[in-house]
């Protein structure tokens, strides 16, 4: 089977699920990296080092910047000349919006966030979990290219091999006067990403319940609640630093106030598949649930012991996250000697 895999980075980065997508693509027959910018030259080595066979590369001072267009036109055009037997594509932003893209371009369907896949007489069959993560459903694609979008984090990273090569291919990047244009780039809030963090610990409303603080006075109530929720997620933050983790969030947390959307976990948020999971003061939502539920190990801190969150969890901790969580990092900061 011949697999094009499209590696999505910033700025010659590459994001690591785009490695899992290459394994992946490895174990089905030969493998082209996709790959588009500016100067990619290094990253087109790398891909090499991961397995790549081939890279296309679509090296042009007007794909410096991703545009969706401009991307996927380039993308579909390599397609319909080479005509891949499979395309793939990291479930990221950029994946999914250039995966349904790049379907309509090429007439064929794509199957999105598929955790599991197999290969029969040239046929892909996919898992996928439907309905907020309570189900499991098989899908086939019957027309060709079949696309498909690879959750991160639920196929292991192949080792890179250091001198590896392969046959590079230029590629055309397609221009034209496209309705985008980007402007620039805005500093995230750092720390480490929601996506590729193999620990994650989250807070929720129940971050802002701590009754043993007082709110400076003058705030109204809703800033007290604010106040109080930006100390309970400190307690998160501390927690997530001793374990070198991710700092994820609730959609409640977020729309609440309490910390900015991109700490989003959930079904309208971030989609993620660490190898632990810590939830502190979540209740467990559906939405939610639906985000992380693919974790391989969770661990709930609430003190309602009826909480939903607790049915999913493989540790239960049912108590007062503010004096849990504290004791938490006190005692990972001791056996980790920080």
């Amino acid at each position: 089977m011949n697999t094009f895999v499209y590696i999505d980075h910033f700025k010659g980065n590459a994001l690591p699920a785009s490695w899992e997508a290459l394994g992946v693509a490895k174990t089905l027959g030969t493998v082209a990296a996709v790959i588009f910018g500016s100067g990619m030259e290094a990253l087109a080595k790398t891909a090499f080092e991961y397995g790549a066979d081939e890279v296309l590369l679509a090296d042009d001072v007007s794909l410096a910047d991703y545009r969706a267009e401009a991307f996927a036109s380039t993308l579909s055009a390599a397609a319909a000349s080479r005509t891949p037997d499979l395309l793939l594509f990291p479930t990221t932003t950029r994946g999914r919006e250039l995966a349904a893209m790049a379907a309509i371009d090429l007439k064929t369907g794509v199957m999105v966030d598929v955790i599991a896949l197999e290969a029969k007489d040239g046929k892909i069959t996919v898992t996928r979990p439907i309905y907020a993560g309570k189900l499991l459903t098989k899908e086939t694609c019957s027309s060709k290219p079949q696309i498909i979008t690879l959750r991160g984090r639920a196929f292991p990273k192949p080792a890179q091999q250091a001198g590896k090569s392969g046959t590079l291919t230029k590629v055309a990047a397609v221009t034209g006067d496209f309705p985008t244009k980007v402007e620039g780039y805005a500093e995230s809030g750092g720390g480490v990403s929601l996506t590729d963090a193999s620990v994650i610990v989250s807070g929720g409303r129940g971050v802002s319940n701590n009754p043993a603080l007082t709110p400076p006075g003058g705030l109204d109530e809703k800033q007290a609640e604010i106040w109080k929720a930006q100390q309970g997620f400190a307690l998160v933050k501390d927690l997530a630093s001793a374990l070198n983790a991710a700092v994820g969030a609730s959609r409640a947390a977020v729309d609440a106030g309490y910390v900015p959307y991109t700490h989003q976990v959930g079904q309208t948020g971030k989609v993620v598949s660490p190898d632990l999971y810590i939830a502190c003061g979540i209740s467990g939502a559906i939405q939610h649930l639906a985000g992380m539920r693919t974790s391989k190990l969770i661990v709930a801190i609430n003190k309602d012991a009826e909480a939903p969150i607790f049915k999913l969890a493989r540790y239960g901790v049912v108590g007062d996250m503010f004096q849990v969580v504290p004791a938490l990092t006190a005692a990972f900061k001791k056996r980790l000697g920080k």
